[in-house]
């Protein structure tokens, strides 16, 4: 297994980390321009860390990407009123400072700067917060960091409140698909705001992975894959609402779908001496106060996946009958007879469905590319047929749905393994 390239740090940051010294906690803030909202999240971030943790040697870092719109000179003053102060002689119980990062743009440098930072200073537990935020809450400090710290965990993913028909990528795929390889139910395993132990982020300090599109792309997927199937102790904390600041331009859905799929899929390879012969599945401890409320709305339109998939049903079918087993693509087409104004595809065929997707990656039957496109109008399909079925339901109910089929999945990986073939060692 390759090593991971030693990471520089910017001279300045150098000597503000000899500086300091040692810390217990550290919360790192990734930013590109979001001048808007990181006055906001820097504040909140005090507060809690003052609230919580008045009598811990903290640091606060914000690891910048080279923005334009002025978000380091408001990290800077952010927080002042609250009688935060900047790195000084006299050391004071809160230290803060801003570091550019190394490296080609993204968050994963961002991150990774972040984590070699809280290793040099011996951090006993650490946090990364969003820049963007609009939701965040002293509380969530506490509720990312008390687990490491009194509990003995080693990653906090945040558990969101979300209306039932956000996210459904990770709903429908990335959900009960982790859940059913490394035996681990971490509803959320794609969020971006999450709590570390000194140990995990040493360990990730020390993959490779840096250094590939599997953390370019989807850093955050990566990191709770990697925590999970390395056997560290991971639990959940529920953070209620995440609301943020709307970004100018979202990822289109094929190159969202590219890019966690690609990244899910790979993970597989990596682990795949981990979770071949595992079965079953446990419950993740969750802390915090669980409440229902209203979450922001999700809008889909059922029309347009049922189009979408339906086209694929004509276009795609050379493509599906490469990727898939005959009695999977038999039963997608019975899912959408041609006078029907339905699509239901079962939980059992949409779990075969994504494990032939996978093994067909894996054996590379197609060009991996070709096989993740292919896979949109199957997604958008099995989507339409979640939101028809629960329409009528509540979110409780609908979770109720999400959580019977990641047990689908548990139980169909016999299936998997039966088309994934023999396990290689692939290094990480």
């Amino acid at each position: 297994m390759r090593e991971a390239k030693p990471i520089s740090l910017e001279e300045q940051t150098e000597a503000q980390v000899r500086a300091i010294g040692q810390a217990d906690i550290l919360v790192g803030i990734p930013s590109f321009n979001n001048a808007a909202t990181i006055g906001h999240v820097i504040k909140t971030t005090i507060t809690g860390l003052a609230k919580h943790f008045p009598d811990r040697r903290t640091v606060l870092i914000n690891s910048d990407g080279g923005s334009t719109d002025g978000t380091p000179d408001v990290a800077v003053t952010a927080g002042m009123d609250l009688g935060a102060r900047l790195i000084s002689d006299r050391q004071p119980l809160l230290h803060r400072f801003i570091t550019p990062y190394r490296g080609t743009p993204g968050k994963s440098h961002a991150v990774r700067t972040i984590f070699e930072i809280a290793r040099r200073l011996t951090a006993r537990a650490g946090a990364v917060v969003d820049a963007d935020l609009r939701s965040m809450t002293p509380e969530w400090i506490e509720l990312l960091i008390r687990p490491i710290l009194d509990e003995g965990f080693d990653y906090v993913a945040p558990y969101y409140l979300q209306h039932k028909y956000e996210g459904m990528l990770t709903t429908s795929l990335v959900y009960p698909l982790t859940r059913a390889l490394y035996g681990v139910q971490v509803r959320q395993p794609i969020g971006s705001d999450f709590g570390f132990s000194g140990a995990l982020s040493r360990h990730y300090g020390e993959k490779s992975a840096w250094e590939s599109d599997i953390t370019r792309f989807e850093i955050d997927l990566w990191m709770t894959t990697e925590a999970v199937a390395s056997g560290m102790r991971v639990c959940q904390s529920f953070l209620g609402p995440k609301l943020q600041e709307l970004k100018e331009q979202a990822a289109d859905l094929p190159t969202l779908l590219a890019e966690v799929v690609g990244t899910v899929f790979t993970c597989m390879e990596v682990h795949q001496h981990v979770w071949f012969s595992s079965q079953g599945s446990q419950p993740t401890p969750l802390f915090g106060f669980q409440y229902e409320g209203s979450a922001e709305p999700a809008h889909v339109n059922v029309d347009r996946m049922m189009a979408s998939f339906r086209r694929g049903l004509a276009d795609l079918r050379p493509i599906w009958e490469v990727m898939l087993a005959p009695e999977t693509l038999r039963a997608l087409v019975a899912a959408q007879r041609p006078t029907a104004s339905r699509v239901h595809i079962p939980d059992e065929v949409w779990a075969r469905t994504v494990y032939d997707c996978a093994a067909a990656f894996h054996r590379r039957r197609l060009n991996r590319t070709h096989v993740i496109k292919a896979m949109t109008p199957l997604y958008l399909g099995r989507t339409a047929s979640f939101v028809m079925e629960t329409q009528g339901l509540t979110t409780r109910e609908a979770e109720e749905r999400t959580q019977r089929l990641g047990q689908v999945f548990e139980q169909c990986k016999p299936y998997l393994t039966d088309r994934w073939g023999p396990v290689e060692e692939v290094g990480s």
